[in-house]
């Protein structure tokens, strides 16, 4: 990267413009923590701007045929495949992924939902029968209208592609807002979409902070729905600012998944619950943070996560390998702190990683993989989403205490169960309180929707239920099902 590229510029209705007024942010590497590009942030000026480009857009592009949107998402998604190093690169730099994931996994899985999104839109029905006995009653699935879609900096392609590919392919236009810590991805992202050519005003970005442009788009009369990934914190402002205008709002939210790991478990349970935990620096909603663990195999499996702590290497993004890299900021470095400390002060056992930089490391926003054990479900860090590599482990006797004590939170995105009883996993999946549950290391089907329920938001973003999310059903009587 280029000392301060100037990536000041918004993308509105089909072109590249400079800001209505200056308001510098740099972009600071979290591995070396100096700055590596400068951005604006927009103001209300810059908002209006791109919610009018997205309106005058949106009666052309609503009535555009299934098949030329279709057309247009293909084209970004070759473009996006061509381009799928540089935007590792970006990735790498804005936010700390390392070198390696970045492009896989980071970058990896925009053009998989992008994929995943066309397979699904191939065989959507935009006009169907209620029933079959019912060819004179239809469900009409229609756009929403020019939507707003708020994106977060821990996994950025993955929430800018599952939420503007729904929104255009369903016959919406759109106000991107990503996230001001890692804005150099959506930069790209943009670039993408202007050369794969979609019509001017469909897609549009304005970078800025939440109580900026994101507070303007919430209140914003013209934004018919706001599709909002970010702490549970922010999209209750949301909600509360989008209440006056009655527009939709779709949330993705904080987690706190319990991972119920019994003695039956395979032998690379626990393994596999700690890399997860530490992937991405702890920096995902739906991490295993809570590894519930039957008592006869509580000692075994805090010794198994112990290891995995110690062997997971720390170093900067900017080079290849499987290791873990900074976490985004200083602000969350700071906060992450402040939690391990309080896992000390309130009598959990420290087993592996704590407070500090680790060894041999003197810049960077770089956290210790953090094991405690003998957590109770009541302290701060089995309570609050951490968002660092940092794993609680708490002990259960029976089945309807794992349970308990799983639900005993004010989250529910993803919660895992580890046990070869199949009876007991399919009662489980049921018993808990999630919008997802994953059992036995055994990933979703492709195709399946990513949400949670109560405090974790109630979005349901991917494949058929993504593209619902960004329309309205309307119910129709008295079809001529031969006309």
């Amino acid at each position: 990267m280029s000392d301060l590229a100037d990536k000041r510029a918004f993308y509105i209705d089909g072109a590249w413009v400079a800001p209505s007024q200056p308001h510098d942010l740099e972009v600071i590497d979290p591995s070396t923590e100096e700055p590596i590009a400068v951005i604006s942030l927009g103001g209300q000026a810059d908002t209006d701007r791109a919610v009018a480009a997205a309106k005058a857009a949106f009666p052309a592009w609503s009535a555009t045929p299934p098949a030329e949107r279709l057309a247009c998402v293909e084209r970004i998604l070759e473009v996006y495949k061509r381009r799928q190093a540089e935007m590792g690169r970006a990735i790498e730099y804005e936010m700390g992924a390392p070198r390696d994931m970045a492009v896989e996994d980071q970058a990896g899985c925009g053009a998989g939902h992008i994929a995943t999104f066309i397979e699904a839109f191939r065989n959507f029905e935009f006009i169907r029968p209620l029933r079959p006995d019912t060819p004179s009653s239809m469900v009409a699935w229609e756009p929403i209208g020019v939507v707003g879609l708020i994106t977060p900096w821990n996994w950025p392609m993955n929430q800018v592609t599952l939420k503007v590919i729904p929104a255009i392919l369903a016959g919406n236009t759109c106000v991107l807002k990503p996230s001001e810590i890692a804005p150099l991805s959506s930069v790209l992202f943009s670039e993408i979409v202007d050369e794969a050519g979609l019509p001017k005003g469909v897609y549009n970005m304005v970078n800025g902070d939440g109580q900026g442009v994101g507070t303007q788009l919430s209140t914003h009369p013209d934004v018919e729905m706001i599709s909002f990934t970010g702490s549970t914190r922010a999209g209750i402002a949301i909600t509360k600012a989008a209440a006056d205008s009655l527009k939709k709002v779709a949330l993705e939210l904080g987690g706190k998944g319990a991972n119920l790991v019994f003695a039956d478990a395979d032998d690379k349970a626990v393994a596999r619950g700690a890399r997860h935990v530490f992937y991405n620096s702890g920096q995902s909603c739906n991490a295993p943070t809570r590894m519930l663990v039957e008592r006869s195999f509580y000692e075994t499996a805090v010794e198994q996560a112990r290891k995995v702590a110690e062997d997971t290497q720390v170093a900067t993004a900017h080079q290849p390998g499987r290791h873990i890299g900074p976490v985004v900021s200083k602000q969350q470095w700071d906060k992450i702190q402040d939690l391990i400390q309080k896992g000390i002060d309130e009598g959990a056992r420290l087993v592996a990683g704590g407070p500090g930089l680790p060894e041999g490391v003197n810049r960077g926003y770089f956290v210790r993989p953090t094991v405690f054990a003998d957590v109770t479900n009541d302290m701060t860090i089995a309570r609050q989403e951490i968002f660092g590599p940092v794993l609680s482990i708490i002990p259960f006797d029976t089945e309807d205490e794992a349970v308990a004590i799983a639900n005993d939170t004010a989250y529910g995105l993803t919660n895992y169960v580890q046990s070869q009883d199949g009876a007991r996993r399919n009662r489980l999946a049921r018993q808990l309180r999630a919008g997802m549950i994953e059992m036995n290391g055994e990933s979703r089907g492709r195709g399946a929707a990513f949400g949670g329920v109560k405090a974790s938001g109630r979005a349901r973003e991917g494949g058929v239920w993504g593209l619902e999310e960004f329309m309205d059903s309307k119910q129709i009587s008295g079809w001529d099902p031969n006309a």
